[in-house]
């Protein structure tokens, strides 16, 4: 078994009481040449995991709000390379937990093993391909093990119980908990919480091995509290992103948008976007 990396070591470290905050942007957006800048104001306002978006044309698991970004980072011209050396300049300043999220298309272009072996050059911990299930590319799990690399598997409402056992069984770091059926996208907290209950209990039911982190829907501290009461932490993206598009091109976008982050961990309120 390969070595613990970052993102198993945060789990590791962390308090029992600790929820885990992780969060995703979009590589590239709004700015190319920001992203850096960007983690480093999320870390210091409180994240505790980055899951670094990879922008592709046709994101079928992805809502609008994630959609556009992408494209906005695609015409800026964002590749995979671009992104690799972002978390290579993050390294430089931070020991954040960095995974990357995307699609197989794009990494099957760049080619399988090279990236794998650059990402994990440039310090990168982690993957999540939501395209690709587990079991159906053994050579993924092999190029994981080979580079330290965690391979993230995502569970949703409609994921029987032994599949859940087989994801979790496939699984390093965290299991990724889907709260609703459907693509990303902030929603209303009641269509959350109506769906969520008797989901976590199948989830803790069958995922054993690994933490188990929920996303999909979450958009505001008490949205995070309540349906991360029964699992080790959330995961927020759409929100998020939301926010970036609500104080984007502001000079101070990125301060702002790290008192967004203090308010989503702590419940503490911050200025509404001029």
């Amino acid at each position: 078994m390969a070595n613990q990396n970052r993102l198993e070591n945060l789990f590791r470290n962390r308090s029992e009481s600790e929820k885990i905050m992780s969060l995703f942007i979009t590589a590239g957006f709004p700015e190319k040449d920001k992203t850096v800048s960007l983690v480093r104001e999320l870390e210091t306002a409180g994240a505790d995991a980055i899951e670094l978006g990879m922008p592709f044309s046709d994101p079928l698991a992805d809502g609008p709000t994630i959609q556009y970004a992408s494209k906005v980072a695609l015409d800026q011209g964002i590749t995979l390379d671009d992104i690799m050396e972002q978390v290579r300049e993050i390294r430089t300043q931070s020991q954040i937990p960095i995974i990357l999220m995307g699609y197989i298309n794009p990494v099957l272009r760049y080619g399988l093993e090279p990236f794998f072996k650059k990402a994990a050059e440039c310090g990168v911990d982690g993957v999540i391909l939501p395209d690709v299930p587990p079991g159906e590319m053994p050579e993924l799990e092999e190029l994981g093990e080979k580079y330290n690399l965690a391979p993230v598997h995502l569970v949703a409402p409609n994921t029987p119980d032994e599949r859940m056992r087989e994801i979790d069984g496939a699984s390093r770091g965290f299991v990724y908990c889907v709260s609703v059926a459907g693509v990303t996208g902030a929603r209303d907290g009641r269509e959350v919480s109506n769906s969520v209950e008797k989901f976590i209990r199948r989830v803790r039911t069958n995922v054993t091995r690994n933490p188990v982190l929920i996303g999909f829907g979450i958009r505001s501290h008490d949205d995070a509290q309540a349906i991360s009461a029964e699992v080790d932490g959330y995961i927020v993206g759409s929100a998020l992103i939301d926010y970036i598009r609500s104080v984007y091109p502001a000079e101070d976008w990125i301060t702002k948008t790290g008192d967004f982050v203090r308010e989503l961990k702590s419940g503490e309120k911050t200025e509404a976007p001029s």
